[in-house]
């Protein structure tokens, strides 16, 4: 298959998405990365040195790991996940970490700033920081900070000085408003690892190309396991929408393969109870240097989000996505809280892998469609991070919710595997 055809336009617009929208003192900064890097991402020197420090320092290529007791537990598609959480750091942000903090060095920039929600980016600049020998400051709500406490430690061993963001709602918006504020104020040293295919340009683009080695491996590895290069379904989790983008990137041109983003659900459907912008949630609007959809009240102001996981806990969603959507390229669907702590439970209890609570959302929508087709078809799932992080996080919520219903823990009527109760209504439904 030809290489597939890449967006942006050169002014940075994916349609009518995407763009710099951002203060003058930033105009000369981004001009400065988008050179650097449409020069130096094509030097066979840079894409030599980054190779080798993805394969020997990071660990790629990932698996790709046929789930084989998760496919008998559900009938149906045979099921494969892309180990993105077996990279070292144990999620995809390392992927552009390494590539953006190599570009930095390569600029002449001896300090970088990072945003982080979740933490997995956070600890993935400050690891690439540490590697590459540059000073590094990550800045996370105070919300985050508190339900990714053991990536706030990781972070501090690794050298990265970590800013709590104690502003509005305290999660991953507020954490990129911090890190603009401080690269308007020292952009001739410093450079902005931002973690998504978010922001002005080129930084949409530039993410999406460090982690388009997602897909690309993951088509060499079903070939070689599955006699395809084309799973029937690729689902990934989008809150910014980096990982999805990693993988979706090498089928877009492969129309045999249907693409599944999988938003946050959250806990309702009301504005400020979830983080789903597709279907009735956002609209179109300016965050963060870019022209997107953004979740919003009718006079423009962002609207608070929620979500059980922080790396899905965000209000617009990259541009290039929402072109994508309107081309039917991309279906968008979501799912909530109780279902991602059951999709987690029952991934540990089937496979022995914990999942990371934002890829956690992708195995929910993987279990609705799996039953329902053949067993010679495939659903190909981003596994994009692990769940050490997310331990603590889902015991407290099943604390909560054991207080609230006062139900007794059973097993799932159907397969026997333990679950959680708040967990046991999608499941069985799952498996049916």
């Amino acid at each position: 298959m030809a290489r597939p055809r890449l967006r942006p336009d050169l002014q940075g617009y994916f349609g009518p998405y995407g763009g710099r929208y951002v203060p003058e003192t930033l105009m000369a900064p981004l001009e400065e990365l988008a050179r650097a890097y449409d020069r130096w991402s094509r030097k066979r020197a840079f894409k030599r040195e980054l190779r080798e420090l993805l394969t020997h320092y990071a660990g790629r290529p990932t698996p790709l790991y046929h789930a084989k007791r998760l496919t008998e537990h559900l009938g149906g598609a045979q099921i494969y996940l892309k180990r993105e959480d077996l990279l070292h750091t144990g999620a995809h942000k390392l992927n552009n970490a390494i590539g953006q903090a190599l570009l930095a060095r390569t600029m002449g920039k001896s300090r970088v700033i990072a945003e982080t929600g979740a933490g997995q980016h956070g600890v993935a600049s400050a690891t690439a920081a540490a590697l590459l020998g540059l000073e590094c400051v990550v800045y996370m709500g105070v919300l985050d900070t508190v339900r990714q406490r053991l990536n706030v430690d990781r972070m501090e061993l690794l050298g990265a000085t970590v800013t709590p963001v104690d502003t509005g709602t305290r999660t991953l918006k507020d954490a990129i408003n911090e890190s603009l504020r401080d690269w308007v104020t020292n952009v001739r040293d410093t450079h902005y690892i931002l973690g998504s295919v978010l922001g002005p340009d080129p930084y949409p683009r530039m993410v999406r190309d460090f982690h388009r080695v997602i897909g690309e491996e993951a088509r060499r590895q079903l070939k070689k396991q599955a006699g395809t290069v084309s799973p029937d379904v690729a689902i990934a989790c989008v809150g910014g929408g980096s990982n999805a983008l990693g993988l979706f990137t090498a089928f877009i041109d492969d129309r045999k393969v249907d693409l599944i983003g999988v938003e946050a659900g959250g806990i309702g459907d009301d504005l400020g109870e979830h983080a789903a912008r597709f279907g009735d949630g956002g609209s179109l609007g300016v965050l963060h240097g870019t022209r997107t959809l953004v979740l919003q009240d009718d006079e423009g102001q962002i609207a608070a989000t929620h979500s059980v996981s922080a790396g899905l806990d965000y209000p617009a969603v990259g541009p290039e996505h929402v072109l994508l959507a309107d081309e039917g390229r991309i279906e968008f669907t979501r799912a909530n809280d109780v279902e991602a702590i059951g999709a987690f439970d029952l991934l540990a209890r089937t496979e022995g892998i914990l999942p990371a609570l934002e890829s956690a959302h992708a195995l929910v929508h993987a279990a609705r469609i799996a039953p329902q087709m053949s067993r010679r078809q495939i659903v190909l799932v981003n596994l994009s991070g692990r769940g050490d992080k997310d331990v603590e996080s889902v015991q407290r919520w099943k604390a909560e919710r054991e207080s609230e219903t006062a139900e007794p823990r059973t097993e799932a009527a159907r397969t026997g595997v333990a679950v959680h109760p708040a967990a046991r209504q999608w499941v069985t439904e799952g498996g049916e």
